[in-house]
């Protein structure tokens, strides 16, 4: 039984996380849902090297092939619920931009979280 349910924000675009995924490597792909289920298994008890915190209530989910960094920055809304709000991929460090962009799309989600919720079963 999972820690936490994972849901996925959406806007007008479609849901940013998913397009994301799918635009990386078949292999990251792979190694992006490992980790969120462990995310899903663990909930706020996943620690590093997987998860980070980040600030404003953003977190990192974290995975590495070769010499790329993958990211998908998510945050709790209560206990039975984690958002998956934007993903990266980067060389070595995270721009204040792309923090930015997943505090915002927080923001918006807390407003009005049936209009911005996205349930996915992933493959």
């Amino acid at each position: 039984m999972s820690a936490v349910t994972v849901i996925f924000y959406e806007d007008e675009q479609g849901c940013p996380v998913l397009k994301w995924l799918e635009s990386i490597q078949q292999r990251s792909y792979a190694k992006g849902i490992i980790r969120i289920e462990r995310l899903a298994e663990l909930g706020h008890a996943i620690r590093r090297p997987e998860a980070d915190f980040l600030r404003d209530g953003i977190y990192e989910l974290r995975w590495r092939l070769g010499s790329v960094n993958y990211r998908i920055f998510y945050f709790f809304h209560g206990r039975e619920l984690v958002v998956l709000a934007h993903g990266i991929t980067k060389e070595k460090n995270i721009s204040d931009k792309d923090v930015d962009l997943a505090v915002k799309r927080k923001e918006t989600y807390l407003k009005k979280p049936e209009k911005h919720t996205h349930y996915e079963v992933l493959k």
